[in-house]
């Protein structure tokens, strides 16, 4: 029932992002909209923006379901890029009202998740601290969260496919070498 309870929350956020920017939507408008009592809204979350930091986060989970090894990190990407997407009314609402700030925490998230798995697949049996992935896996991410940053502000025009194959082509063996540079330094 709980969850149920939250993903209504979700939807009822979500359509009254498609009437009106977030930071004119409230609590009784989002409770009155799923038929639940503002004290059913208190019990999960705190206020609308811990609301939307959950959303970010379950559409993450959700777009990363399975996607977080070296063979379909691309894969992984593509599908954030996807949830972006058919979140694209929810993501700009966001972006234009809040912050892009909360944007990027919200992909900074959305990539780590998807890159530390990588590098920790890639780092099996190797000479190489946790706080070395964590570093390699940062690394990463703040170039992707970038350029998707550019993307979402550029409108998504772009067509993401393109954008992953760059990034692939721009990245091929090089999380794997990083790598191997922390391994063999020691």
């Amino acid at each position: 029932m709980s969850n149920t309870t939250k993903y209504a929350l979700e939807t009822s956020l979500k359509k009254l992002l498609l009437q009106k920017p977030v930071d004119k939507i409230t609590i009784s408008d989002i409770t009155n909209d799923c038929g639940i009592s503002r004290m059913a809204f208190y019990y999960h979350f705190k206020d609308i923006y811990d609301l939307i930091e959950w959303v970010c986060l379950e559409d993450a989970r959700r777009a990363l379901q399975g996607k977080k090894t070296y063979d379909t990190w691309q894969e992984g990407l593509q599908q954030i890029f996807e949830a972006v997407i058919e979140n694209k009314p929810f993501i700009m609402n966001v972006y234009r009202t809040l912050s892009r700030e909360q944007i990027e925490n919200y992909l900074f998230k959305l990539t780590h998740s998807l890159l530390i798995g990588v590098v920790e697949e890639k780092s099996a049996g190797l000479d190489i601290t946790e706080e070395e992935m964590a570093f390699i896996a940062d690394f990463y991410k703040y170039g992707f969260v970038g350029i998707m940053l550019d993307w979402i502000k550029d409108g998504m025009k772009e067509d993401y496919g393109d954008i992953t194959d760059k990034l692939s082509i721009t990245l091929k063996g090089n999380i794997a070498n990083s790598i191997q540079n922390f391994s063999s330094r020691s």
